[in-house]
Order: C-alpha cells, then structure tokens, then sequence
C-alpha cells in the first residue's frame, strides 16, 4: 500500500514541476516582447518567472527524492533498459532547467538576445521530453 501513495505522489510532483517548465519559456516569450520603455511589465514578468524558477526548484526535491524511493527501494525498473533511458531524459531536463536559469538571469541584466519566436520553439522541448518519459514508463518499450 505504501508503495501507490509514493508512487501517486511522485506522479503529483512531476506533474507539478513540468507545469512549471512548461511556463517560464511562455514567461520567456512575453519578457522578449516587452517594449524597451516598458519598465513596469518587464519588472512584473521578471518577479514572476524568479518566483516560478524558486518553486519548480522546490518541487524537484521531492520528485527525486520520490523517485529514488521508487528506484532504490521498491526495486521499480531496476535493471530495465526504459529506466535508463527515463534517467537520461531526466538529465536532459535538469540541463534545460538550468538553461532556463541562465535565460532568466540574461532577462535580468537586459542581456537577452534571443526572439520570442525563438522561445516559442524552445517552450516546446520540455513537452518532448514529457511525452518520452511518460511513455518509456506507461508502455516499457524495453
């Protein structure tokens, strides 16, 4: 029994972390068309995307620590080709995620030189990463 809720609540916490990564590139888009003399919408978009970045931050903790649970002490995909592969999507996160971190300070110190269409198209990795994942643990391809 115990096993269901720490897996439903690793199911939570990713789930809450990917919305997080889902947003802040949408936050990224609106920072990169915000108009120079536009001060008071960069700021707010600025406190929001610092604020968003601290949260997903926080949620991360737990959907490792989670996950790890799962792995290390439930025996889930031990020894399974689809759970390294699950791993290095999951490093490929953590690199976008930090990528993001340093977009987020280029935003910070009107350094930024990409397009919001740029964005858009960047916005759309995390969403690859998610299907991949979701489906290398739902189907076990092998």
């Amino acid at each position: 029994m115990s096993y269901l809720w720490v897996k439903a609540f690793h199911i939570i916490f990713v789930a809450s972390w990917f919305a997080g990564l889902f947003y802040l590139p949408r936050l990224f888009v609106n920072l990169a068309m915000v108009p120079p003399d536009s001060h008071a919408e960069r700021e707010r978009l600025l406190l929001m995307a610092r604020k968003l970045y601290r949260f997903m931050m926080i949620l991360m903790v737990p959907t490792f620590v989670l996950g790890l649970l799962l792995w290390l002490y439930y025996g889930v995909g031990a020894g399974a080709g689809w759970l390294h592969a699950k791993l290095t999507l999951v490093a490929g996160i953590l690199v976008y995620q930090e990528f993001c971190r340093r977009v987020l300070k280029d935003f910070e110190n009107s350094a930024n030189k990409r397009s919001h269409k740029w964005f858009r198209v960047f916005n759309e990795v995390t969403v690859i990463l998610f299907m991949a994942i979701v489906v290398l643990v739902v189907v076990k391809p092998f």
